[in-house]
């Protein structure tokens, strides 16, 4: 590489990091901790790239952004956020950031993104004029740092101000109607008209004319299409036929196969084909269960705001929270934490206050879905849906070490629960040398807890 970067975080040891591989790698670098210091660099004309955080103690990254852009036009920037939420990788897009990755990022992966915004700064490439603020809701419950919904909100980004049609495919509770929403109020449209259509709006044969009227070139959401009737699937079929340019953008969701309903003769193959521009699969909460202390701190925060009493989980009432399979999904979390701000008797929320709530544990609840299934059998589930996540792209570079990570992470912790924080049982149990394990539980930022026995 060659280039200079300008680094805004307030972290030191990111700074530190970035430094010394973007030296290694052969750029100059100019590390601060103060936005404001990063404005002064830009105007004065340093830098070839920008990466910066997004939290920092004199402003927001993203809010600089237009800034940056206002004084640079075609200087590339590179967000890096621990607000790991749809929202802030949206916003990030908006405000046309180059790149966006959230924390903890992958290094190698964000030195291949650089790499690739000095080659396109050496182009000198004339950016678009800035797009408005949006004016979506910042209270989305679409939280995750998990990789399949990093991936999802990367996908957002890429087709809410195209024109095909989307279909957000996933299980009840997972949320596909805020998807297609986050769609609609983060795209060019977003001050027209937003309609969802229930299956009784396509009952009279005026039903789509009047749709269309009502949409005014917004969005038609079809929520539910695949329980749309034959008569009602016709009607749809013949509206998106006649769409001039000016139509509205059709968005629809649907927690049926499809695919077997078509198989079963119960919808109609053209219509999946004219709704299906880009599919978008939420992932169920068992399949992203690093995200469920996230949503429950959040839907805490929000039951608190709504004028419930504070409430906060004991680390035991949070395992177990982890563990349950969450078959309603994130809806059913968010009932769940609700009733326990309710119900707990004390601000700390203990297992028992869980478990009385949700019932005893089952065995089958640590495996998050497994349903049965062999490890592999179960991995390779997962690791399907992360690949179809990214619509037909390759996932990001580096999966190889991202995958052995989020494997080798909850072995090590579960392993050293089992013998009681004793490294040299658990590096037994593994199979590993014990100054191996040390290595690791450093290099993971695992924390050890030792049990006493009691006699």
């Amino acid at each position: 590489m060659d280039g200079t970067v300008l680094v805004a975080d307030d972290d030191r040891t990111i700074r530190t990091v970035l430094t010394q591989a973007l030296t290694r790698a052969g750029c100059k670098v100019h590390a601060t901790a103060s936005l404001i210091t990063l404005m002064r660099w830009v105007e004065e004309g340093k830098g070839d790239l920008v990466i910066s955080d997004v939290v920092m103690p004199d402003g927001n990254g993203l809010e600089t952004l237009p800034k940056i852009t206002q004084a640079r036009p075609g200087l590339p920037v590179i967000i890096i956020s621990a607000q790991n939420t749809i929202v802030t990788a949206i916003r990030a897009t908006e405000k046309e950031a180059y790149d966006y990755l959230p924390k903890p990022f992958d290094l190698p992966d964000l030195m291949k993104r650089a790499a690739r915004a000095l080659e396109i700064k050496r182009r000198a490439p004339t950016p678009e004029p800035r797009k408005e603020e949006p004016t979506a809701s910042q209270d989305l419950p679409l939280i995750g740092r998990s990789a399949n919904m990093q991936a999802l909100y990367r996908l957002v980004a890429k087709v809410m101000n195209t024109d095909l049609p989307v279909l957000v495919t996933g299980e009840s509770g997972t949320g596909k109607s805020l998807i297609a929403r986050a769609i609609h109020d983060f795209s060019d449209r977003r001050n027209r008209p937003f309609v969802v259509v229930r299956p009784r709006d396509l009952n009279a044969a005026e039903g789509p004319a009047h749709l269309l009227d009502r949409a005014e070139g917004g969005a038609l959401l079809f929520d539910e299409v695949g329980d749309l009737d034959d008569d009602a699937q016709g009607r749809v079929v013949r509206m998106l036929d006649g769409l001039g340019s000016d139509g509205p953008r059709i968005l629809a969701t649907s927690q049926a196969d499809l695919a077997a309903r078509i198989k079963a003769g119960t919808f109609r193959k053209d219509l999946f084909y004219r709704l299906g521009g880009i599919t978008v699969a939420v992932p169920p909460l068992r399949e992203r269960v690093d995200d469920i202390a996230l949503l429950a701190d959040h839907f805490l925060a929000r039951g608190e705001q709504g004028g419930l009493a504070p409430r906060r989980f004991s680390k035991d009432a949070a395992e177990r929270i982890r563990a349950h399979p969450w078959p309603g999904n994130v809806r059913e979390l968010e009932n769940t934490v609700r009733r326990l701000m309710v119900t707990s008797p004390a601000e700390e929320i203990s297992r028992g206050d869980v478990a009385g709530v949700l019932g005893p544990a089952t065995a089958t609840e640590p495996d998050n879905g497994g349903n049965g299934d062999k490890l592999s059998t179960s991995v390779a589930r997962h690791l399907k849906r992360y690949f179809d996540l990214h619509g037909g792209d390759l996932p990001p570079p580096g999966l190889y070490p991202r995958i052995l990570r989020e494997v080798e992470t909850p072995l090590i912790e579960i392993a050293l629960e089992a013998t009681g924080g004793n490294q040299a049982k658990c590096a037994d149990l593994l199979g590993i040398n014990r100054n191996t394990l040390r290595k690791k539980i450093s290099d993971l930022d695992i924390r050890v807890t030792r049990r006493r026995k009691l006699m």
